[in-house]
């Protein structure tokens, strides 16, 4: 489905909008070290921006007050070390009873002039009342991107599921690194691109393994094509 070729990779978007960043906060990142390495890492392949995006769910039941905390002791170190690279944050949020209390209480971190939220679903059942979660999120002023869509795989043999969600206002983040996964999610990523229903790419950076796998997906000619037939909206949101 995808073909590797092994030319220097050229960016096409400087912004990535989804990765775990900040040290000892959930599966990214384990110290500040590590933390550095992989900012440097995603600056030397070209990112100018990273919108850090931790997880809040009951595996890590993170909240605001702790995530900023995080980010700017990171920021600090970016300051100290002179790493000229634009930092934001925001939050991966799970898609839970808990998320929607946040949402009435606007205990929210968006990221982009837009108010963009970066949510995720479960991976081995579907959401219920996802339609009317939506339209809470989109009447509360924000705006829903739905992390990594091609890793539900309850959807991938009912495509329509992601039309219909798509219709209603939601968009799409694929992960890159999808572009080197199994043949199943390779699959579903080429009709995602084929049929322009992606809105938003990101490397969905944890650790060092990922980082590997990104340089091997930024070269591949599948890269390209995403930008050839649909919108990608990364490069909107300012540096």
């Amino acid at each position: 489905m995808f073909s590797f070729f092994s030319q220097k990779s050229k960016l096409l978007s400087s912004i990535d909008i989804h990765s775990h960043l900040i040290p000892a906060i959930d599966d990214g990142a384990r110290d500040m070290d590590t933390s550095i390495a992989l900012i440097k890492e995603l600056k030397g392949l070209g990112f100018k921006k990273l919108v850090t995006t931790p997880h809040i769910s009951d595996l890590y039941p993170n909240n605001s007050e702790i995530i900023l905390r995080g980010f700017n002791l990171l920021k600090e170190e970016i300051v100290r070390q002179k790493i000229d690279i634009e930092l934001e944050v925001a939050a991966e949020y799970y898609i839970d009873e808990h998320f929607e209390e946040l949402l009435v209480k606007d205990d929210i971190l968006y990221f982009g002039e837009e108010r963009y939220i970066l949510i995720e679903f479960s991976f081995f059942t579907p959401p219920h009342n996802i339609e009317n979660l939506i339209y809470d999120i989109i009447l509360k002023g924000y705006i829903p991107i739905l992390a990594h869509p091609e890793r539900y795989r309850y959807w991938h043999h009912n495509f329509n599921k992601y039309r219909e969600l798509k219709e209603l206002g939601l968009l799409f983040q694929v992960n890159l690194n999808s572009i080197r996964g199994d043949m199943e999610i390779q699959n579903v990523v080429a009709k995602f691109i084929k049929h322009g229903l992606v809105d938003f790419i990101g490397s969905d950076t944890h650790h060092m393994k990922h980082i590997k796998i990104l340089k091997k997906s930024l070269k591949d000619s599948f890269y390209k094509k995403i930008f050839k037939t649909n919108n990608i909206l990364n490069s909107s949101i300012s540096i």
